[in-house]
C-alpha cells in the first residue's frame, strides 16, 4: 500500500504554548528515497519490546523519506494490532532551540483485534484511515521543515473533518506509547541519534477545542482517568462529555 499524498499546515499556539496543525495543500516538491538503513535496527527494537513482527507494509516509491510500517499481531498477552513506522526518523526534525535530542521521531498505533487488515479490506478507507494517518504524519515534519512531538496536536482539515464514515475522530495528538514497555520508547542509534517513539491517539473535535483552551496536560489527565490511549476505541465518548450518574 503506497499512498504519498500529505497535507501542508497552519500553526497556531494553545494557551499553554504547544502548536496545532491544520492541514492546507502541500507546497514542498517531492523528493524520491529508496531505502532507510536503520530499518532493521528499528524493527530489532520492536520485536524485543513489543512483539514479532508479522507483516511489513512496504513502500515501493518513496517520498522524502523510506516510509514502512511494522505490523505486530494480537498476542494472548497483547490482544490487539500494533503498527509501528521506520523511517520518520531517516531525517531530523526541525527541533527548536534546546530540544535538538528529539530530532528524531517514530510513531504507533494500536488497533482492536477484529480491525480488518487484508489488503481488500484496506481499500475502504473505513479500515485504512489509521495507516494513512501513521504515513501522513511521519512524512509532515519533513515536508514542512517543523517538528511534531509530545502533546501536538493535527486537526484533519480546517474545520475538521471525520477521518472516515466510521468515526467520528477528526483529529489526533501525540501521547506517549503506554501500552508498551517504558525501555521501549527510546532507541539509541549512534551517540548522536536517539529515536523517539510517540503513539498517535485519535481525538473528537470537542477534545481538540478544549486542548486549545486548556492545554495538553489537562487532556492527558482525562486520558489516564477514562482509560484512553493508544489502542483505538470508535465506541468511547469524548473524556469532556458530561456524565449524568442516577442513584
Amino acid at each position: 500500500m503506497n499512498d504519498n499524498s500529505a497535507p501542508a499546515r497552519k500553526i497556531e499556539s494553545t494557551p499553554s504554548g504547544t502548536p496545532i496543525y491544520r492541514y492546507e495543500p502541500r507546497s514542498k516538491p517531492a523528493e524520491r528515497l529508496v531505502d532507510y538503513p536503520d530499518m532493521e535496527k528499528i524493527q530489532q527494537h520492536v520485536e524485543r519490546f513489543i512483539g514479532k513482527v508479522d507483516m511489513v507494509y512496504h513502500e515501493i516509491i518513496s517520498d522524502l523519506v523510506h516510509l514502512d510500517i511494522f505490523l505486530v499481531n494480537p498476542t494472548p498477552e497483547r490482544n490487539f494490532f500494533t503498527l509501528v513506522t521506520s523511517g520518520m526518523s531517516q531525517r531530523p526534525m526541525k527541533a527548536p532551540p534546546g530540544a535538538e535530542k528529539f530530532q528524531y521521531a517514530e510513531l504507533m498505533i494500536c488497533l482492536p483485534s477484529y480491525w480488518l487488515l487484508t489488503d481488500e479490506a484496506l481499500q475502504d478507507e473505513t479500515f485504512y484511515w489509521p495507516i494513512r494517518q501513521l504515513k501522513t504524519l511521519a512524512r509532515f515534519p519533513h515536508e514542512y521543515d517543523t517538528w511534531l512531538w509530545y502533546g501536538h496536536t493535527i486537526a484533519n482539515g480546517e474545520p475538521a473533518r471525520p477521518f472516515a464514515r466510521n468515526t467520528k475522530f477528526s483529529g489526533i495528538i501525540l501521547g506517549l506509547p503506554v501500552l508498551s514497555p517504558q525501555d521501549s520508547w527510546t532507541l539509541e542509534i549512534t551517540e548522536n541519534k536517539t529515536v523517539f517513539f510517540l503513539s498517535v491517539i485519535p481525538l473528537y473535535r470537542d477534545e481538540m477545542e478544549m486542548k486549545l483552551k486548556k492545554g495538553s496536560e489537562d487532556l492527558f489527565e482525562r486520558f489516564d482517568q477514562q482509560g484512553v490511549n493508544e489502542l483505538l476505541n470508535l465506541k468511547r465518548p469524548s473524556v469532556y462529555k458530561k456524565r449524568w450518574w442516577i442513584f
